[in-house]
C-alpha cells in the first residue's frame, strides 16, 4: 500500500480510458500523455494500459507501506525520496517507509508513477480512470491508501534505462489533419491556422486546452455530432478550442482539425502561455 499524505493540485488514477463508452456520451478519460504512461508501464514489464498515478504540476506526497518497483516518466517534477533527487525514466526499488515528494516542475507539467503491478482501484466501464461522475472521486486525496496489485511477472531488468527525450517537451509544431469542417475554411482562414502561432490560455485542463488568438469565423454552426480527443473547434467568437481526455463526446462547433495522438501526448505537457503552431500535409 501507498499512503497518501498530500494529495498534489491534481493527481489521479489512469489508464488507457474507457474506450467504448462515447456512445453512452461518456468521455474517454484515460492518461493526457499515453506516450509517457506506457513507456513507465514498459520499464516495469506491466501489462500494456495498467493504472498509473497521473501527477500534474503540483505533486502529492506519498509514504510507502511496503518495498515496491516504481518508475517514473513525463515532466520533470523535481522528485525526492526521503530528500534524495530521484532519477526519471528508470526502475527504482522503493523501502519500507520511504516518502516520496516533488517540487517545481524543470520540464512539462505532468509525470506518470507507475508501480509494478500496477494500481489496483474501481473498474467502471471497463477503465480504472478516475472521472467523477462516472467514479466517485475526480482524483486521490490526502488520507488515502492505494492499494498495488500483485506482482505476477518480474523486472525485464532493473537497469533498464531509456534516455530522456527532450524534445517532446520543448517542441512547438503540433500535427494535425483537417477535420470534417475544415473545408468550409476560405484560404485566408487556413493561411492564418497554419501560419500563425497560438498561444494557450488560462483556460486548460483534461477537458480542453483554449487559445487566445482568434479566426475570423463565418462557418454555420454544425448539427451535434461526434467528437475525440484531439478535435480543434473553432467557435462562433473565433477561439478554438482543443478538446483532450476527458472531453465531451459531441459538440456543435465546425471541427476543423484534428491532433495525432502524439501531438495530444505533446500538447498535455503545456501550460499557460506557451506557444503552438499547427502542421500537417493536408492543411
Amino acid at each position: 500500500m501507498i499512503e497518501v499524505l498530500k494529495s498534489g493540485l491534481m493527481t489521479s488514477i489512469q489508464d488507457h480510458g474507457r474506450m467504448n463508452a462515447s456512445r453512452f456520451g461518456v468521455p474517454k478519460s484515460g492518461a493526457m500523455d499515453r506516450g509517457s504512461m506506457d513507456l513507465a508501464n514498459m520499464l516495469l514489464n506491466n501489462a500494456k494500459g495498467s493504472a498509473v498515478l497521473e501527477i500534474t504540476f503540483l505533486g502529492p506526497e506519498l509514504k510507502f507501506k511496503k518495498p515496491l518497483w516504481i518508475c517514473l516518466t513525463g515532466a520533470d517534477l523535481s522528485p525526492v525520496l526521503n530528500d534524495n533527487p530521484l532519477s526519471m525514466q528508470h526502475p527504482i526499488l522503493i523501502d519500507t517507509d520511504d516518502v516520496l515528494r516533488f517540487g517545481p516542475p524543470k520540464y512539462g507539467i505532468r509525470t506518470y508513477l507507475a508501480v509494478k503491478g500496477g494500481f489496483q482501484s474501481e473498474v467502471v466501464m471497463g477503465s480504472q480512470s478516475q472521472y467523477v461522475p462516472v467514479t466517485v472521486s475526480k482524483g486521490i486525496q490526502t488520507g488515502d491508501l492505494l492499494v498495488v496489485n500483485p506482482i505476477t511477472s518480474e523486472l525485464i531488468s532493473s537497469e533498464a534505462h531509456i534516455r530522456i527525450n527532450h524534445a517532446k517537451f520543448q517542441r512547438e509544431i503540433l500535427e494535425v489533419f483537417p477535420g470534417p469542417e475544415y473545408d468550409g475554411l476560405n484560404d485566408n482562414q487556413k493561411a492564418l491556422i497554419h501560419d500563425q502561432f497560438f498561444t494557450i490560455s488560462g483556460l486548460n485542463n483534461r477537458m480542453a486546452y483554449q487559445l487566445e488568438e482568434t479566426i475570423p469565423n463565418r462557418l454555420n454552426p454544425i448539427i451535434t455530432s461526434h467528437v475525440l480527443p484531439g478535435t480543434v473547434q473553432l467557435t462562433p467568437s473565433g477561439k478554438m478550442i482543443i478538446l483532450m481526455r476527458d472531453a465531451q463526446t459531441t459538440g456543435g462547433y465546425p471541427r476543423v482539425l484534428q491532433l495525432t495522438e502524439d501531438s495530444i501526448d505533446c500538447l498535455a505537457q503545456k501550460f499557460t502561455k506557451q506557444k503552438l503552431r499547427f502542421t500537417g500535409q493536408d492543411i
